[in-house]
């Protein structure tokens, strides 16, 4: 290759987009017609520069410009080093980085130009690898805007010059690799752009990065080997809807600040385990820049967060959990991602992962970018994402945060601050096609696992398949229960007579779709107090309208998901920078409702009529009677075989005697939960454990005040009467 001053000093300043053309070992012919390499280094400063081969070949370069010098080698190529000399300092010496072959492949390309590379961070990103006989990292970067990108780090004393990338054409990816540099390293790259400026960027395909505040990635590979064979196992042959799931939801900083995920394993086991729910969900544990954000505005969609220890610990701690036969889910934040200057945001100077127009690139309401989803490139970096987390991390639940805000292109804007799709509507028909693409590849990929979409709108068809034109999502929040359940409970009993279709209005919709019941993190912050706090009443009353409303929760058709710190009724509203109101616990009454909550999941568990069938409105029923009182809510669920249990609420705060109901069945009907009991703290009234139906199935009861039972039919049951044994 002929060299001229310019490309020389391009060169050698960084910002030539192929210097692999001119640096590195390439072919030629001397005058006779034999092969000959011409060798160039980059190497200012220097007083000499010699290439150094196994045999013991030393080839001295000559300086040419700009500090690249060049010389020529008869002969085979082969290896080499390169040994510089310096006036002030120690001599240098390391192995050529522009010797090397492209560490990624013309498939892999191919994929990602197309937007179908499903495991996109095997290629994308920094890698420890050995390449011709040499131990090193690569460093691939998408960044198609680029004028030029280099490596910076601490390996290189952050001189962007050192390690310029090449171009790999049409693609948009940057690759070099670098010898000797491994695990630990931090970089991050500079980029070109097409104004000429240059900008520092974190690498948006880091596996790991430094603990915040600092921004840089580091280079990590793993080593860790899992143990949850059988869990996996038998998760690949199971559906989640028809399998028991209560959820922990958990803000892994603030259950008990100061764990790391290896030191938080046995003690999230032993309580999780204590309390019986058969998942946890943790907010974002992706990296984030602000721990305010609480996870969901995420800078390292590929990185566990360094604040609680390394990928590999938290690998630890998901294996740990699925071996004590807990489920892990995770908040997934592929909606929006926040504007910090070293992230994902213009990201090689101009709109990349964001889209261009404003009216569809921004949002209004949390100051964040809206990823563009009609980028093939950008749509594969989200679902190569979601499908990471679980191929590399085990989880096995992604719930995908804010899903309204993509559905909408009016989301939270105003008349004529939204551009509508090709058909004039206001459905976001990129985001949709995305949402349907992660659900069903992930589907695919991972059978048993579950896709969660937090939804608050009315938009048909979330957990339909997406061959039935639905998103395809495994579960749905049920946002519209939440809202009107909550506003129930926390009325004064005596009004609540006038509002019952606040609580029994889900019931005409429950199976529509697949629904989790969520009372999250959002429902006990900025301002709304605890749980606790928002029942009416003294102590007494607020505790037994947390058990009756627990209850009802678990007795209603759907999955149940609870935020941590309401099981055992903290007081105050939940705050991220410090830890649970675990001193509570000193009170009996709160020790009950904590008690109360672990028999509420370990009764739920064993009654599959309460969950084998959530999805199936012939399973469920409400009931009346001859005795009428709109603070009594009663329904049953049934399950495959004919098991039964009712679910008998009264949210007033006087018990009431001699109700008559009307029971599916005659016989006996066992008190299997009573959210009265005096263990729980409660006032201790019901019916002593049993109640009968005539053979009318016609049974009289007493509810207790502020109480909810669970009467679990038992056709084969013999209660002996005072007069006959």
């Amino acid at each position: 290759m002929k060299t001229t001053d310019d490309l020389l000093d391009a060169v050698a300043e960084g910002s030539h987009h192929d210097p692999h053309s001119v640096l590195g070992i390439h072919r030629g012919t001397d005058a006779e017609g034999a092969a000959e390499w011409t060798i160039r280094a980059r190497r200012p400063l220097a007083r000499s520069v010699t290439a150094v081969f196994p045999d013991g070949t030393r080839v001295p370069l000559e300086h040419v410009r700009a500090g690249i010098w060049e010389g020529q080698r008869a002969g085979e190529a082969g290896r080499y080093t390169l040994l510089a000399t310096y006036d002030e300092g120690p001599d240098h010496t390391a192995e050529d980085p522009y010797r090397f072959a492209p560490a990624i492949g013309e498939l892999d390309l191919h994929l990602i130009r197309e937007g179908r590379h499903e495991q996109l961070w095997r290629v994308l990103g920094a890698h420890v690898r050995e390449l011709d006989g040499s131990l090193g990292t690569s460093f691939t970067v998408w960044a198609p805007n680029a004028r030029a990108v280099r490596v910076v780090g601490d390996f290189n004393g952050w001189d962007g010059p050192s390690h310029a990338m090449r171009s790999m054409g049409g693609s948009g990816v940057w690759e070099l690799f670098i010898p000797g540099i491994g695990v630990g390293a931090t970089y991050k790259f500079q980029l070109l752009s097409r104004n000429g400026d240059w900008v520092l960027k974190a690498d948006p395909m880091a596996r790991y990065a430094e603990v915040p505040p600092a921004t840089a990635s580091v280079v990590t590979e793993s080593s860790y080997t899992w143990s949850d064979s059988a869990w996996m196992t038998q998760r690949a042959k199971t559906q989640p809807v028809s399998q028991p799931m209560s959820i922990y939801e958990v803000h892994f900083g603030s259950w008990r600040p100061g764990l790391s995920y290896r030191d938080g394993a046995d003690q999230l086991i032993e309580y999780v385990t204590a309390q019986g729910f058969t998942h946890i969900e943790f907010l974002p544990l992706a990296e984030h820049p602000f721990g305010g954000s609480w996870g969901y505005q995420v800078t390292g969609y590929y990185a566990p967060t360094s604040r609680f220890g390394t990928p590999d610990d938290l690998r630890y701690l998901i294996d740990r959990l699925h071996q004590a036969g807990i489920g892990v889910i995770m908040d997934w934040v592929p909606g929006h991602f926040p504007k910090d200057a070293f992230a994902l945001a213009r990201f090689d100077g101009e709109p990349l992962y964001e889209h261009s127009d404003p009216r569809r690139g921004e949002h209004r309401e949390w100051g964040t970018y809206i990823f563009d989803y009609g980028r093939s490139e950008v749509r594969n970096f989200l679902v190569a994402n979601a499908l990471y987390w679980y191929e590399e991390f085990h989880v096995d639940g992604l719930r995908v945060d804010a899903v309204a805000s993509m559905l909408y292109l009016d989301y939270s804007r105003e008349a004529g601050e939204w551009a509508p799709n090709v058909h004039g509507g206001r459905e976001n028909l990129e985001a949709i096609h995305f949402l349907q693409e992660v659900t069903a590849t992930s589907y695919k990929r991972y059978p048993g696992i579950a896709m969660i979409a937090e939804e608050s709108t009315s938009f048909p068809g979330v957990t339909a398949p997406t061959n039935q034109a639905g998103l395809g999502f495994g579960f749905k929040w049920n946002m519209g229960w939440m809202n009107d359940s909550l506003q129930y409970i926390s009325r004064d009993p005596m009004y609540r007579s006038h509002h019952e279709g606040e609580l029994s209005f889900s019931f005409v919709y429950a199976f529509t779709e697949n629904f989790v019941l969520p009372v999250s993190h959002d429902e006990v912050v900025h301002g709304k107090g605890s749980l606790f706090s928002r029942m009416p009443g003294d102590h007494w009353q607020k505790l037994a309208n947390m058990r009756a409303f627990l209850a009802y929760m678990w007795g209603h058709p759907g999955k149940q998901l609870l935020f941590m710190g309401q099981e055992f009724g903290q007081l105050s509203e939940w705050a991220e920078g410090r830890g649970l109101d675990w001193w509570i616990l000193d009170q009996p009454s709160h020790a009950g409702l904590q008690s109360f909550v672990a028999t509420l999941n370990r009764v739920y568990r064993d009654n599959s009529a309460l969950w084998a069938r959530d999805n199936d409105g012939s399973a469920f029923s409400r009931l009346g009677g001859p005795t009428w009182n709109p603070n009594v809510v009663a329904f049953t669920r049934r399950d495959w075989h004919g098991n039964t249990v009712a679910v008998i609420c009264n949210f007033s705060g006087v018990p009431v005697y001699s109700y008559a109901l009307d029971l599916p069945a005659a016989g006996v009907w066992h008190e299997i939960l009573n959210t009265d009991a005096q263990e729980y703290g409660g006032s201790g009234v019901g019916n002593m454990g049993v109640v009968r139906a005539d053979e009318s199935g016609r049974a009289t009861m007493v509810l207790p005040p502020l109480g909810v039972l669970w009467l679990r039919h038992d056709p084969d049951a013999h209660i002996p009467s005072p007069t006959r044994g």
